[in-house]
């Protein structure tokens, strides 16, 4: 019954920029793959890399508040994972990550080993992860964490 499901493909449309197509033209043809192929394995690699992000995400912000941060199902979007509100932030503490995180500011993985900074902030709620180019960036006064 599996199999049937997996024989009934479907087609997704999706509207992206020229220079996309083209980049992901070339990376297709450098691995001598179909633009088809290529994009399938993305999405199907990506899903699952979602699924561990928010999960260790999740145990990141609990680890951060002693545990008291509500654990997240894997299927809960933005909205819902941002419900707290954050406190004020007081500073970033820089960290060797021991599970994969995403910058709050420019949503780059932060990859389990990498170094990234996690918000200290005032009361309870969230803390933040940034990757440290963000960190490191002059604020132009409008970025209030």
């Amino acid at each position: 019954m599996a199999d049937e499901k997996e024989k009934k493909e479907k087609v997704l449309h999706a509207r992206i920029p020229e220079s996309l197509d083209e980049e992901i033209r070339e990376h297709a043809a450098q691995l001598g793959l179909s633009v088809s192929n290529l994009v399938r394995n993305v999405l199907q690699n990506a899903v699952g890399l979602v699924d561990e992000i928010i999960a260790d995400t999740a145990g990141v912000a609990r680890s951060a508040t002693g545990g008291k941060v509500a654990p997240q199902p894997k299927s809960a979007n933005s909205a819902s994972a941002q419900a707290g509100a954050p406190g004020r932030v007081l500073g970033w503490q820089e960290a060797i990550l021991n599970m994969n995180a995403v910058c709050d500011r420019c949503n780059t993985v932060l990859e389990k080993g990498s170094r990234g900074a996690i918000a200290i902030v005032e009361g309870a709620g969230p803390r933040p992860m940034r990757c440290l180019g963000c960190i490191e960036e002059k604020s132009d006064g409008n970025d209030e964490t």
